[in-house]
């Protein structure tokens, strides 16, 4: 895979793959890594981010410093990732198999994520994979999410429970 540098107008010692897909307007910080991904028009991401393979950023979508973004997560327009959000996408992780080797792709399951439009995740927090946050919802700082979040609620903790909103609506 070749790798090419994003210039200094948008940030120093940014990675980016050739693979990426930019929409207009996106402002990269220094220090990124983004291979494999999609970017929407007029989304901001910060210094200390990776986003990797198959993983979809909307538009005008604010991606704060040192949040990780894993292949699986699909993230919609007008969201706002707090700075350090970290996603997962294994539900079972390992670094061998049961012979001793070490994994491969075809050991393990992405666990897909969607963070629908509006959505807001505060600094800190961890997502799960194969969960979906629904549209508005809010997610606390320093939050476990571990089940789908409704649309419009406010969740906070480890693990996340509902603070108000979203009764009734699916994510």
């Amino acid at each position: 895979m070749k790798l090419r540098k994003i210039s200094a107008i948008r940030g120093d010692f940014c990675v980016v793959a050739e693979d990426v897909k930019l929409g207009p307007e996106v402002a990269i910080y220094s220090f990124v890594n983004l291979y494999g991904c999609e970017i929407g028009a007029g989304t901001k991401i910060g210094s200390f981010v990776e986003i990797q393979k198959g993983a979809r950023i909307g538009r005008y979508c604010k991606i704060s410093s040192h949040s990780f973004i894993c292949e699986g997560v699909v993230i919609e327009d007008e969201v706002f990732v707090g700075h350090g959000v970290k996603f997962i996408n294994d539900k079972y992780p390992r670094a061998t198999a049961a012979s001793g080797r070490l994994q491969t792709k075809a050991d393990w399951k992405v666990e897909p994520t969607l963070v629908r439009q509006g959505a807001s995740i505060g600094t800190n927090a961890t997502i799960l994979g194969g969960l979906t946050i629904g549209r508005g919802a809010i997610v606390g700082a320093g939050a476990v999410v571990t089940k789908n979040v409704r649309t419009g609620a406010v969740v906070a903790g480890n693990p996340a429970r509902v603070l108000s909103g979203g009764r009734g609506k699916s994510p």
